[in-house]
């Protein structure tokens, strides 16, 4: 899910930036220090979007650089269990595939694509379905569910399953509803 989240935080500016406009300054320091990282209880931060309010700033001694207390806007994208995305095939392997889910990629394993038998084949790159033919091939659009979240320091790992109605390969979803129109 994504989410417009406000934080309170000390921002250090140092001497080197004392010249630039404050809230330039401070903006530019908390994108190169939080954007693209993974913050437990936020998820993946993906842009600062604004500074809201910057306090009056503190010299610590020994140090020489402004210490600022700040009111800031980010965006961050937190996957929640059971979600239903859509996202685009990234990369076919012999286990699974990885989709692209915007920000970050999730794993679907083979197990999760269909009831059916799946095989791999490492020269198209592709997943089959044994029964019914179908194929996952690198670039196809999907809709899936998150089924597990692991969240570690270095990243958060995402598990996705296609087994479920209205989850699957978008062609294939929409062929299932021709189906039951037709019937």
């Amino acid at each position: 899910m994504y989410k417009k989240v406000i934080l309170r935080d000390v921002v250090r500016v140092p001497p080197a930036r004392f010249g630039e406009n404050l809230k330039e300054a401070i903006i530019s320091i908390l994108r190169e220090s939080f954007a693209g990282i993974w913050k437990k209880d936020l998820g993946l931060v993906l842009a600062i979007i604004e500074v809201h309010k910057v306090g009056s700033g503190k010299v610590i001694p020994g140090d020489g650089a402004a210490y600022y207390d700040v009111e800031y806007e980010v965006l961050a994208y937190d996957p929640v269990m059971h979600e239903v995305v859509e996202g685009e095939i990234a990369e076919i392997l012999e286990f699974g595939a990885f989709i692209r889910l915007g920000p970050v990629d999730g794993l679907v394993h083979v197990s999760q694509i269909t009831n059916d038998f799946i095989s791999f084949d490492s020269k198209q790159r592709t997943l089959a379905a044994k029964e019914s033919g179908r194929i996952l091939k690198e670039g196809d659009r999907v809709r899936a569910r998150i089924v597990t979240i692991s969240k570690k320091k270095d990243g958060t790992k995402i598990g996705l399953t296609l087994r479920q109605p209205g989850l699957g390969k978008i062609q294939w979803i929409q062929e299932d509803l021709k189906k039951e129109e037709s019937a």
